[in-house]
């Protein structure tokens, strides 16, 4: 059995703790985050800490679960791996391309410890079912696709959290906090993107220093097309939207289930996801998959999880897209 902690016990962490309590091959060995007032949040007789160095010290867990704040991920990630702790790190995985970069330079200077990343939406049933049917080659190549990510965040959200609207400590806004996953679910499906042209903005009026809005026309390496809309200032939340086209067929994932779109625009329905109880359904159930994959390969020995280095794209499509709205000029990758 290994003995795993949680680093921050924020919005996302009790995703994390029901992910660890549902696998009985790992034992919740403490918590540990600056406001005291979530310990009432954690489960009986499991240890508190305010300082994630004495936690190291004091319980010597085999396994952390990384979910601080965006501008942590790395420097705590870093003492843990230094301290040969195996780290599960929420996304972003880091703030810039040269932080991912020096992170994944982290991860291959220390083989003796893994280092996995949660980019959880690769592993939802649509996501592996279309993945395998392009690369099949079954329909052809992809000619085209798009991704849009129609959310809601208020004032409120920003109020509760201030570091979350400011471009020091969260790296952005809707897409380095909201729709990481589907950017890296489009590169992860359609291959290499080679060149983009990207618009940011704030729409809401917030006064933060973040994105709240987002639209990008992608290039990739294979000759196909792509669009890219994210928006924080929807009226609700909805159900993320990817629709991939090929040569021989077009395949639509919405409301957690994968489509084949047929040519009248009737649709097969293909599989479905597992989908996530409560208010935040939208977030994606794989949650619990990646985690068990993740602690499957520190019992193996093996490889088969989300790396850092299979993470670093993300950050430098969010980065070409930022540099290309205020340079008003197509970024190449």
């Amino acid at each position: 059995m290994k003995k795993a902690a949680i680093i921050g016990f924020g919005t996302i962490a009790p995703v994390h703790l029901a992910a660890i309590q549902a696998n009985p091959d790992i034992e919740l060995c403490a918590v540990c985050d600056t406001n005291e007032a979530v310990k009432a949040s954690i489960p009986a007789g499991v240890p508190f800490y305010t300082d994630y160095k004495a936690l190291c010290q004091a319980e010597h867990p085999d396994c952390v679960h990384i979910c601080l704040p965006h501008y942590l991920h790395y420097p705590v990630s870093k003492y843990f791996a230094e301290q040969g702790v195996h780290v599960f790190c929420e996304k972003p995985v880091a703030l810039t391309p040269a932080q991912a970069e020096e992170f994944a330079a982290l991860e291959a200077a220390h083989p003796e410890v893994k280092i996995g990343i949660c980019l959880q939406n690769r592993l939802n049933s649509t996501t592996e079912m279309l993945k395998a049917l392009l690369d099949s080659g079954e329909y052809g190549k992809v000619v085209g696709c798009r991704g849009f990510v129609p959310w809601q965040r208020t004032l409120s959200y920003y109020n509760e959290q201030p570091w979350r609207g400011q471009m020091e400590f969260a790296g952005g806004g809707c897409m380095i906090n909201q729709s990481v996953h589907t950017l890296d679910l489009l590169y992860y499906l359609c291959g290499d993107i080679t060149r983009l042209h990207g618009v940011t903005s704030q729409i809401q009026n917030y006064g933060t220093e973040v994105e709240d809005n987002v639209t990008a026309r992608l290039e990739f390496a294979s000759g196909a097309k792509g669009l890219f809309f994210a928006t924080n200032a929807n009226y609700t939340n909805e159900s993320v939207q990817i629709r991939v086209a090929t040569e021989k067929a077009v395949f639509h994932i919405e409301d957690d289930a994968l489509f084949r779109v047929n040519p009248d625009g009737s649709r097969d329905k293909l599989c479905e996801n597992e989908k996530m109880p409560g208010a935040k359904f939208y977030f994606g159930a794989s949650h619990s998959k990646l985690v068990a994959k993740f602690y499957k390969a520190l019992e193996t020995g093996g490889d088969d999880y989300i790396h850092v280095r299979d993470a670093v794209m993300s950050i430098r499509l969010i980065d070409a897209i930022c540099t290309s709205s205020k340079t008003g000029s197509p970024v190449a990758l």
